[in-house]
């Protein structure tokens, strides 16, 4: 009995894991507007100081809002911006960003 019921734990957290790590693109673009004073209107700086978070890897932009709310990553202007989005704004905002289009590399 205990095993079927850690098996079938086991499947719902694998099931619902994909479907709670995504984030909402619309959302995310209404919330981006704070951002494009550094990053661009689309995640596109123009300004070499502040980073291009258009075409970023999601999963890599998650993870980068969170260090800085965890202040693993240091900078006062991205530090105090982070500590106030939800995991849910995180998902959001890198949604957007994931699927805007970025540098294109030419070889």
């Amino acid at each position: 009995m205990k095993t079927m019921l850690l098996i079938a734990a086991t499947v719902a957290l694998a099931v619902s894991l994909p479907l709670h790590a995504e984030g909402n693109y619309d959302a995310g673009k209404a919330k981006s507007t704070t951002c494009a004073g550094c990053h661009g209107p689309d995640g596109n700086s123009t300004v070499t100081s502040f980073p291009r978070l258009a075409g970023q890897h999601r999963d890599y932009l998650v993870q980068a809002l969170h260090e800085y709310q965890a202040g693993k990553r240091t900078n006062p202007i991205m530090g105090a911006q982070a500590k106030t989005l939800s995991a849910t704004d995180i998902d959001d905002l890198a949604t957007y960003f994931s699927e805007q289009k970025g540098l294109t590399l030419k070889y």
